[in-house]
């Protein structure tokens, strides 16, 4: 495992997003836990969940409670696994998604999610979408209130433009640390926030990494057959004798030092082939392939 800074917290430079483990479709209690574990064992140290990571009808904060059972049963060392989760979205009983980004019920969120972790403090906690009823910089302050709680102890913003990146800057300032946005093979269009994390030190969590290579969690089945094209991270796959999942997740991180991607899994052994993807090391010769439009990485401080 290699490894980056997210703040001042050194992670793994592949984390386990632990959504497919909570919401519907989810494997039962013994497999999720031992896909947590297999991503412990092959160097993993950010999770990322939600309150809102729960089946239809489910109670929030399921998905929260789930990790830390996976942690507490964990034989080995966890004091440098570093919980991610995020606050400001719910689920309604037909499986839809809400958003509330009012101060009150942010403060509310935190509260429950620090409950359920337990600990002295939220590792870090992401405000999870904007609302678009409620001010940015309402939903913002909420955030800052909580951090000079001692609620969070680092905080990060998600599905947000380069705009609202700069504006939690300016109302969070240092204590802001990630933002995690959509950005994979498929979807690319998160370019130029990419690059804004990139230019300020902002750790960038793609979520969906593998977008073009497998489904989303919301999306049904969990692997496709290969597609034309995203044609190049098969062949490439090939050549060095690994998944296509592997090289979509080591093209991510040569796109900025400050990438981390945060694969789900629902299955030790996928949780295993993405931590593996730290080693993978593309040549020039593969990353134009991949991004024949952009071959090199984006500057970094």
């Amino acid at each position: 495992m290699r490894y980056r800074m997210l703040g001042d917290v050194r992670v793994g430079a592949v984390g386990l997003g632990t959504m497919p483990l909570s919401i519907e479709g989810r494997p039962d209690e013994a497999r999720a836990v031992a896909t947590v574990h297999a991503a412990l064992d092959a160097g993993v140290t950010l999770l990322d969940t939600a309150d809102s990571y729960h089946p239809p009808g489910g109670t929030p904060g399921e998905g929260e409670l789930l990790v830390g059972r996976a942690l507490a049963s964990y034989g080995g060392r966890v004091d440098d696994v570093l919980v991610a989760t995020k606050g400001g979205r719910g689920r309604t009983a037909d499986g839809g998604w809400t958003v509330d980004g009012r101060p009150e019920h942010l403060r509310r969120a935190a509260e429950g999610s620090a409950r359920r972790l337990g600990g002295d403090a939220i590792g870090l906690y992401q405000l999870h979408k904007p609302d678009p009823a409620v001010p940015y910089a309402e939903s913002l302050g909420a955030v800052r209130e909580l951090l000079d709680a001692g609620t969070v102890r680092l905080a990060g913003i998600s599905n947000v433009d380069a705009g609202q990146i700069l504006l939690a800057r300016e109302i969070l300032g240092d204590r802001l640390v990630s933002v995690q946005n959509r950005y994979s093979p498929a979807v690319r269009d998160g370019e130029e926030e990419l690059r804004l994390c990139a230019s300020l030190g902002l750790a960038f969590l793609p979520w969906s990494p593998l977008g073009g290579i497998s489904r989303s969690s919301l999306d049904g089945a969990s692997t496709l057959e290969e597609d034309p094209e995203f044609g190049a991270f098969h062949r490439v796959a090939r050549a060095h004798g690994v998944s296509p999942q592997r090289v979509a997740l080591a093209w991510l991180l040569t796109r900025s030092d400050t990438v981390l991607p945060i694969p789900g899994a629902s299955r030790p052994e996928t949780a295993r082939d993405s931590a593996e993807a730290t080693t993978l090391r593309l040549s020039p010769e593969d990353l134009s392939s991949l991004s024949p439009e952009d071959p090199s990485p984006l500057n970094t401080p």
